[in-house]
């Protein structure tokens, strides 16, 4: 399949966009990730535009190709491009429709580029997840520094408020659009040594809750997802190294510890949070808005 890029913007918010001009026939749906769905399967996101941050790895790549393999046009957003030409390949090579935005979504201007190269390239936004982030420094409150704390909050919270705020007035004028915020098992529970990245993914359940209200009665569903350990990905390896370091143990001791912790006593995998947040933005979950979805295996319970 043909495809072609272009280029946008001083090269210090660039967003390189690929975008497959014609998006292949849905009777060729058997070409999608395995297992999923059938060929004959409804597309619960048929025609829909999504914009994904975080999207290059993880969370953000599960929930990219699964919403790509239920029919939606997605724009996925990161700082990384190597991982946000993988991520597009997969669904271009699987039949669908996709692009990308290399982005830090704590700028307001990176934001800007990212929802007008959704909108110029694959059409008016649907769905928004707002999943950009990493976990900041593990340390005491004490040893915390205010740059280091300001600087989880405005990639976690800060991006989710300026996507949020842009995407909402054509949600508004259309009557509908569905938001999902990916918070944490962290917003919930309490652990030691992460106060920035537990209080940022606090604020995005107030976000959450506060956009839901104002949004509801304007055909707008905003919604949060709390994760818990997603083990197999880089930010939870990395956490994992660092807490076993500062516990003096071994990186294995300190997981099994932390899963024994869990009912199911295992952590959970990017796709069973991708399958979470395919609910959420679908018709399935149309009387579902201001909640906080916990898929962690068992660990929280509020």
């Amino acid at each position: 399949m043909t495809a072609w890029t272009s280029r946008i913007g001083p090269s210090a918010g660039t967003i390189y966009v690929t975008v497959a001009p014609v998006l292949r026939c849905w009777a060729a749906a058997e070409s999608f990730s395995p297992g999923n769905r059938g060929p004959m399967a409804l597309a619960r996101l048929q025609g829909k535009v999504a914009v994904i941050t975080g999207g290059g790895r993880g969370i953000g790549r599960a929930i990219a190709r699964r919403f790509a393999n239920e029919g939606a046009a997605v724009l996925v957003a990161a700082r990384t491009e190597s991982e946000l030409r993988s991520v597009v390949a997969e669904i271009e090579r699987a039949g669908g429709r996709a692009a990308y935005g290399i982005a830090d979504v704590s700028s307001e201007a990176d934001c800007a580029r990212i929802v007008a190269a959704a909108r110029e390239r694959l059409g008016s936004i649907d769905i928004l997840v707002n999943n950009g982030g990493d976990y900041g420094p593990v340390k005491p409150v004490e040893e915390i520094t205010p740059e280091e704390w300001d600087r989880v909050i405005a990639v976690h919270l800060r991006g989710a408020f300026l996507l949020t705020r842009l995407v909402l007035p054509e949600m508004y004028a259309r009557n509908s659009g569905a938001i999902i915020n990916i918070s944490s098992l962290s917003a919930k529970s309490a652990f030691a040594w992460g106060s920035p990245y537990a209080a940022a993914k606090a604020g995005m359940l107030g976000l959450t809750r506060v956009a839901a209200a104002e949004a509801a009665r304007r055909g707008v569903r905003v919604n949060a997802i709390c994760p818990g350990p997603v083990t197999e990905t880089k930010m939870s390896k990395d956490l994992g190294q660092i807490l076993a370091k500062r516990l003096g143990i071994s990186a294995d001791a300190q997981l099994a510890g932390f899963l024994n912790t869990i009912l199911q006593g295992r952590g959970q995998t990017a796709d069973e949070i991708a399958s979470a947040a395919l609910f959420l933005a679908s018709d399935q979950a149309s009387a579902i808005t201001g909640q906080s979805l916990n898929v962690d295996g068992g660990a929280a319970f509020s």
